[in-house]
């Protein structure tokens, strides 16, 4: 329900407050006075589209804000999803810079204008002169039909459905792609699998077999100079250890004299621990090298066939050719079972069509099951309207599957005795459309839980006896509902539990629309205006009294 609605500098608008009943408002005023602007500004909130073209002044910022309570309409899931806060009031905001640049929030947290319109089909149904248009189209229709079936529940298995179906034909149908180049592939995928394969390629074994390439090919030199350094190391008259032990020998009797020196004894027996270790693996190193030219003609000859595959696959390392090996083999393992995937998607396919199908006839027939009473309810609203030679027909083909579902419905409408029932965007004048789009506003209104309904001139073309019927009408609607009502008749506009007067102010630089709350008095003197005209006589004001009291 809109508690408040503020506009500021929007089209003739300067400044614009009002705060609406949560029963019946109406809005009257003289032509071209700002009523329909006022809409315009509301279809800001509900995310239309806006442009500099909708400022007053050019230099400054346009803003339109509405504060909606929310609380019993069921919106929780919706702020969950889009991340926003919840609570009983809702803040909508919609500003338009100077620059063009529009930006939109809901509880000042900005917001996409494709967010404003899912939560605005929450909110408000505002009926304009576009709907006349939007009546005849068949999706719209189709949502009438839904909401008044209870359809919720049995369209979002469908859809779900629909949704599994076409991702199994979209899977199966890639698969069938990917087969095709798959199979040209498939015999030189085989062949580069095969010629790595049959390296039998180890992890890390590169920079192994490199090292010991390097060793064997330089094994006669390495064990020369191992020998030699050995010799200078252990050489039992003039080896370095030899003279190294007699050193240690006197750093021992130096730090039995003084304890300064037992520091330099220490570290000196480290170093010779070192020494004497390295000679150590040194005599091991010897004895583990070997000359053995076989040996490194099998690793040179590895090595040729490993950078041979690098280079031909533009690859640096061992790792990097596995790594392709398992793609190779992935795709060819592919390859292979390739009829049996296509058979089980197929399968999975045709599985999820007959759900679909099964789903979409449970639809069908929800929709369809209620024709009837939504025809009865329509031609009984349309009589009481003065229509009395009113037929309306509901009309099913099927079609293909679509998200929507696999029905083509037309409502079928004629207003006049003898003539059949045609599509409604074929027949029907505007005061027909009218009332015809008023009478199913009125039966959808508890169907689709809207907290406001918007009703702009929805009057058009009817009068007298019709004219208090169709404000009863909108009565009915308003014990449950918010109804705004932009009205041209007198005898409508006296029947709002609020009426706003929307009218021209000429004492600016700019003509500008204001709107004003009327008391009791006022209204009279507005509803007399509406019946006589500017210079409404006593009998007019007297009229105009009994229409406000009855």
């Amino acid at each position: 329900m809109l508690k408040s609605l503020n506009i500021s500098n929007y089209a003739l608008i300067k400044n614009l407050e009002m705060k609406p009943s949560q029963s019946l408002n109406m809005v009257t005023g003289e032509t071209g006075a700002g009523k329909s602007i006022m809409l315009g500004a509301v279809g800001l909130l509900l995310g239309n589209r806006a442009d500099t073209k909708s400022l007053l002044d050019p230099e400054k910022k346009c803003v339109v804000e509405g504060t909606f309570s929310i609380q019993n309409y069921g919106l929780e899931h919706f702020f969950q999803e889009e991340d926003l806060d919840f609570d009983s009031e809702c803040i909508i905001r919609r500003e338009i810079s100077p620059n063009g640049k529009s930006r939109a929030f809901i509880n000042d947290t900005p917001v996409r204008l494709e967010t404003l319109k899912d939560l605005g089909k929450s909110l408000m149904d505002i009926h304009s002169q576009h709907d006349n248009l939007t009546l005849g189209e068949g999706g719209y229709q189709l949502s009438l039909i839904d909401a008044f079936s209870k359809s919720k529940n049995e369209k979002a298995q469908y859809e779900d459905a629909f949704k599994n179906w076409q991702k199994a034909n979209s899977a199966y149908a890639k698969l069938q792609h990917e087969a095709l180049e798959l199979k040209k592939e498939a015999d030189f995928n085989k062949f580069q699998l095969e010629e790595i394969s049959s390296l039998q390629l180890q992890e890390g074994e590169q920079p192994e077999l490199e090292s010991e390439q390097e060793i064997l090919e330089n094994a006669e030199e390495i064990k020369s100079k191992i020998q030699e350094t050995l010799v200078q190391l252990q050489d039992e008259e003039f080896g370095s250890l030899k003279l190294l032990a007699l050193a240690n020998q006197n750093l021992q009797q130096l730090s039995r004299l003084a304890h300064k020196f037992e520091g330099y004894k220490e570290r000196f027996q480290s170093v010779l621990i070192e020494i004497k270790d390295i000679a150590a693996s040194l005599e091991d190193e010897d004895s583990n090298i070997e000359v053995d030219f076989e040996k490194l003609e099998e690793i040179r000859e590895r090595l040729s066939k490993i950078y041979h595959l690098q280079q031909k696959h533009g690859l640096e390392s061992v790792e990097s050719l596995m790594d392709l090996e398992r793609e190779l083999a992935d795709k060819v393992f592919q390859v292979e079972n390739l009829d049996e995937e296509l058979e089980r998607l197929d399968a999975a396919r045709k599985d999820a069509e007959k759900e679909m199908l099964q789903k979409g006839k449970i639809l069908t027939q929800k929709r369809t099951s209620v024709f009837k009473e939504f025809s009865d309810q329509l031609m009984k609203l349309l009589h009481q309207l003065g229509m009395e030679n009113a037929k309306v027909e509901c009309t099913h083909a099927a079609i293909l599957p679509s998200k929507t579902g696999m029905d083509q419905i037309d409502i079928l409408f004629s207003a006049n005795k003898g003539i059949s029932p045609q599509p409604l965007k074929q027949v029907a004048s505007g005061g027909e459309f009218s009332r015809l789009i008023f009478a199913v506003k009125y039966i959808m209104a508890d169907k689709m839980a809207l907290p406001t309904l918007i009703f702009d001139e929805i009057d058009t073309g009817v009068s007298g006896e019709i004219a208090l019927q169709l404000v009863k009408m909108m009565q009915d609607i308003a014990k449950n509902h918010q109804v705004i009502c932009i009205s041209h008749l007198p005898q409508v506009a006296a029947k709002g539990k609020q009426h706003y007067f929307v009218y021209k102010d000429n004492t600016e630089e700019k003509t500008i629309s204001k709107i004003k709350l009327l008391n009791t008095e006022e209204r009279v003197t507005e509803i007399a205006k509406m019946i006589a005209g500017a210079n409404p006589s006593e009998s007019a004001y007297t009229s105009a009294r009994e229409l406000l009291n009855h």
